[in-house]
C-alpha cells in the first residue's frame, strides 16, 4: 500500500471516529442527559475497589454480603421497643449468642446514614463472637408519623444530626439498662460506634461511667474541636479502643493530641491506624484497592479480644 493511499484511509477513519462521537452527544440533547459509558458487568469492580469475598469470621462489608448475613443467620434476633424516660420508645434489634452462660452486651452506634442492614448484621457478629448485641435506631420517633430511619429516606444524615449529646445519653442510658435487664445477659456493657457512630461512642464512655468498654471505628474524641477535651476525657472511666483509617486526616489529626490527654489522665485507650484505609473502610470493604479489606481483616480481632477482656 502506498504513502498516499494510507494517509487517506487514516483521514477518513479520524472523520468517521469523530462522527460518532458527535453522534452519541447529540443523542443526549433536549433530554438534559448526557449518553453513559457502558456499564460494567455483573459482579466486576469499579476502578480502585476489589470484589469482597464471604468472611463469615468479620462483619460483612457490603450491603449485599450484610444481607446475606441477616438471612442465613442461626441466631435469634429481634426488634423491641426500649422505653424513653419521658415517653417514646426505642426501636432496638436485638441479637443473642448461642452459649451456655450469660453474656456481655454491647450497644452498636450506626454511622451517618442511619439504620441498615450493616449495622444489624455488625450486631450479628457480635453475637456470633458470643456477645448479646442491642442495635437500637437512635432516630426512632424523629420520622414522619413518628417512624425511624426508613422514614426519613434522605432526610436521614439530616435529622441525625440533630441528635444532642444530652439526647443521645438518654437513649444510650435506654438500651444500656434494657440489655443490663435481659435474662441472659452478666451486667457488663460495651459500645461500639462507627464515623459519627464512633464520636458518640467515645462521649458516651465520657458521659456514663458504669460503661464497661468503648470502641471508636474513626470517630473523633470529645472536645476535639475546642480546648475542653482533657476536661471532657477526665470523666472516661471505660478504657477505649481506637480504630482508625490511615487516608483520613481530618480523624487522623485528633489522634495524638487524644492519645496525650488520656496518657495524662491515666485512661487507657489503644489506637491502631491502618495504613492505605480510608474512612468508613469497615462498611467498605471493597474500596481502597484492598486496604480498607486488610484493615477490617487486622481490627476486628482486636474488637473481640477487647471485649471478652472487658466484657467476659
Amino acid at each position: 500500500m502506498n504513502t498516499k493511499r494510507l494517509s487517506s484511509i487514516l483521514v477518513i477513519a479520524a472523520v468517521l471516529t469523530a462522527s460518532a462521537t458527535l453522534f452519541a452527544q447529540g443523542a443526549g440533547q433536549g433530554t438534559g442527559q448526557s449518553v453513559p459509558m457502558a456499564a460494567p458487568a455483573a459482579g466486576q469492580a469499579q476502578a480502585g475497589n476489589i470484589e469482597v469475598p464471604w468472611n463469615d469470621k468479620i462483619p460483612p462489608g457490603t450491603a449485599a454480603h450484610a444481607t446475606k448475613a441477616l438471612a442465613e443467620s442461626s441466631r435469634h434476633g429481634e426488634w423491641v421497643d426500649i422505653a424513653l424516660p419521658g415517653g417514646g420508645k426505642l426501636n432496638s434489634f436485638v441479637i443473642y449468642p448461642e452459649r451456655k452462660d450469660k453474656a456481655g452486651v454491647v450497644l452498636v452506634i450506626f454511622d451517618i446514614n442511619g439504620m441498615r442492614d450493616l449495622a444489624r448484621a455488625l450486631g450479628d457478629q457480635l453475637a456470633q463472637d458470643g456477645f448479646i448485641a442491642i442495635v437500637p435506631d437512635f432516630l426512632s420517633g424523629m420520622g414522619p408519623d413518628g417512624g425511624g430511619s426508613a422514614s426519613l429516606g434522605a432526610n436521614v444524615g439530616q435529622t441525625i444530626r440533630t441528635l444532642t449529646d444530652d439526647e443521645m445519653a438518654k437513649r444510650l442510658n435506654a438500651a444500656m439498662e434494657y440489655g443490663k435487664k435481659l435474662p441472659a445477659s452478666n451486667g457488663k456493657t460495651g459500645v461500639v460506634g462507627f464515623c459519627w457512630g464512633g464520636a458518640r461512642s467515645f462521649g458516651y464512655a465520657a458521659a456514663q461511667p458504669a460503661l464497661n468498654a468503648a470502641v471508636v471505628y474513626y470517630g473523633d474524641a470529645p472536645g476535639s474541636a475546642d480546648s475542653t477535651q482533657e476536661t471532657t476525657l477526665a470523666n472516661v472511666k471505660a478504657p477505649v479502643l481506637g480504630l482508625y483509617a490511615g487516608n483520613d486526616a481530618r480523624i487522623g489529626a485528633t489522634v495524638p493530641p487524644t492519645e496525650a490527654a488520656m496518657k495524662k489522665l491515666g485512661k487507657s485507650y489503644e489506637a491502631h491506624t491502618y495504613e492505605g484505609a480510608g474512612h468508613g473502610f469497615m462498611g467498605n470493604q471493597a474500596g481502597a484497592a484492598g486496604a480498607n479489606l486488610k484493615a477490617a481483616q487486622q481490627s476486628w480481632p482486636l474488637v473481640v479480644q477487647f471485649y471478652k477482656k472487658n466484657l467476659g
